[in-house]
């Protein structure tokens, strides 16, 4: 497992054991066995079970864990999504972290399953934003793709986005994207660029630098068509801004290739999951 996934799982751990799990050090013998079943409580798609074992791994290394679904995997109210076994104290300890990886992850999977499944008929990928807590921006991209969404830039290292405000502060569209381009000779970097626009006659601005992408910023259906008729091939085209589960169907069928939906990570509901322990 990846590093700074281990380093993310360590960083919960500390914060919520802190210490000692005192509770469980005062009332849990060391020699006693437990047995722990992760329960599903509602229809979903599993992510984060990898995650999870490495939580429990974390806390001890003795600890047995079994998979019983693949993440990405649909399960249903009553499943065993795992069963971990182990000393009690090491089980109790580690729950808490372990559901709040497992319940987020499976929520957003969930979600991004939903949103996919709107979108299949068209050639439109649903993708997902930097609208993502804080230090679980690997885990949040990575519970997308597990319900069959995809990822947009990771962070502001690995793409170039020129928004309105770069544009205010550049001058112009044309400006800002010469600027990248420099930036890219200079750098010997091989980003793609992309622009944001807010009306017709910023797209064809757009159009004009040859960007990779234009995104389509809170633009109505009929506007977003023309914009598509507009750029008719020469980059990929992004809708975003009024995505949600009733407009998305509408927006895909306007021709865009990218729609991008900032709610799969900011507005998490957590899929109800619960670990049932007993000796």
């Amino acid at each position: 497992m990846d590093k700074s996934i281990l380093k993310l799982i360590s960083n919960a751990l500390k914060e919520d054991v802190g210490n000692g799990d005192v509770t469980t050090k005062a009332a849990i013998g060391k020699s006693k066995k437990a047995v722990g079943k992760f329960l599903v409580k509602a229809d979903g798609i599993i992510a984060g079970l990898e995650i999870v074992k490495a939580v429990f791994k974390s806390v001890d290394s003795k600890v047995k864990f079994e998979i019983k679904f693949k993440d990405g995997s649909k399960v249903k109210y009553g499943d065993v999504a795992a069963i971990v076994s182990g000393k009690a104290q090491s089980l109790l300890t580690a729950e808490r972290t372990a559901l709040n990886f497992l319940q987020r992850m499976s929520g957003i999977a969930t979600s991004a399953n939903i949103y996919s499944e709107k979108v299949k008929h068209t050639k439109a990928k649903v993708i997902d934003t930097r609208k993502t807590v804080p230090g679980l921006r690997v885990l949040d991209k990575m519970a997308v793709k597990f319900g069959g969404c995809a990822n947009h830039r990771i962070g502001l290292y690995d793409m170039f986005l020129i928004k309105d405000n770069h544009v205010e502060v550049a001058g112009s569209i044309t400006k800002a994207v010469e600027a990248c381009i420099k930036y890219q000779k200079k750098h010997r970097t091989k980003f793609k660029i992309e622009v944001e626009t807010k009306n017709l006659k910023e797209v064809e601005e757009a159009i004009r630098t040859k960007a990779n992408i234009i995104m389509l910023d809170n633009f109505e259906i009929d506007e977003m068509k023309k914009a598509v008729h507009l750029i008719n091939g020469k980059c990929k085209v992004e809708a975003s801004g009024g995505v949600n589960l009733d407009t998305i169907k509408e927006i895909a069928e306007t021709g865009v290739d990218f729609i991008s939906v900032g709610a799969l990570t900011h507005s998490v509901k957590a899929l109800d999951i619960s670990l049932e322990i007993t000796v």
